[in-house]
């Protein structure tokens, strides 16, 4: 089975509440994330397999209706995607370190997948709108030239990218604080 996530922001967290509800009973899908965002947004996160996604997704936008600001469907993704989202990545080794920013959560998360599927890195994190004005940040991790693939990989097609950085060798406080 192919995961893929599912992404609805809404503009009222009441409705984005309500919209979480109708999505999880919709399809046979993982609720990865349901939460505010800032500034006063709701971010409804979904796994699962694609055509049950999509279905959930459907309902998604069709319950959420004007409130909807924005959305995203990726199949098949890259298994540290879903990890890094919910911060349960395993501790890497000291490497490289990466780092991705947008305006966007959903361009954060397009971002994440497409740097793990261009190098052999590991995500440390994809951090999405909360506490940080709803942008979106990729960390990730391993030798200098697989980290600086990935992210010129992700930056690449990368839409409301605010900025990239590749630290070659962290300090160790650094890298400690990421994770």
């Amino acid at each position: 089975m192919r995961t893929a996530i599912g992404m609805v922001e809404l503009n009222s967290i009441a409705k984005g509440i309500e919209t979480c509800d109708y999505m999880v009973k919709a399809a046979q899908v993982e609720l990865i994330r349901s939460s505010t965002v800032c500034p006063g947004k709701y971010l409804i996160l979904i796994a699962g397999d694609t055509g049950d996604v999509r279905a959930s997704m459907k309902e998604g936008e069709k319950r959420g209706g004007e409130c909807v600001v924005d959305t995203l469907l990726l199949p098949n993704v890259h298994p540290q995607l879903i990890p890094a989202i919910s911060m349960a990545t395993p501790t890497p080794a000291l490497g490289a370190v990466g780092v991705l920013e947008f305006y966007s959560v959903a361009s954060a998360i397009t971002a994440a997948d497409v740097a793990a599927k261009a190098a052999n890195i590991t995500l440390i994190e994809v951090r999405i709108g909360y506490a940080i004005g709803g942008k979106g940040y990729v960390t990730l991790t391993g030798d200098v030239g697989a980290v600086r693939a990935a992210v010129a990989a992700a930056s690449r097609d990368a839409q409301l990218l605010v900025g990239t950085t590749v630290i070659p060798r962290p300090a160790k406080q650094v890298f400690d604080s990421l994770l």
